[in-house]
């Protein structure tokens, strides 16, 4: 397990990573993105009104998702060197390019 210091650091460049990806995705597809390294939120107004939130649970070691009534739990993985959802094997960019996706009905890459 990652210490204290070595998961703020690889999970604040994670979602700085992932803030950028997502704002230039946003401009294209039409939601927006809110929020700083302790926590970002997606909020979309079509097809329907809805927020994703994105935040790192320190004590977990991990970064959790709240999209589609879902909760997605992302842990460290050495070997692809970013956090990964465990049962399917999606990093980061991976899970929010497909809850993205479902929620708007296109196709989004992150």
């Amino acid at each position: 397990m990652l210490d204290e210091r070595d998961f703020q650091k690889k999970c604040d460049a994670s979602l700085e990573e992932l803030k950028r990806r997502m704002l230039a995705a946003g401009d294209a597809h039409g939601f927006d993105v809110e929020g700083e390294s302790g926590k970002l939120e997606v909020l979309f107004e079509e097809p329907e009104e809805a927020k994703f939130v994105i935040s790192p649970n320190s004590p977990m070691r991990e970064i959790w998702i709240s999209a589609l009534s879902t909760s997605f739990k992302l842990g460290w993985n050495e070997t692809k060197n970013a956090f990964v959802l465990e049962k399917t094997g999606e990093d980061l960019f991976g899970v929010m390019s497909r809850v993205i996706s479902q929620q708007i009905g296109e196709e989004v890459k992150l």
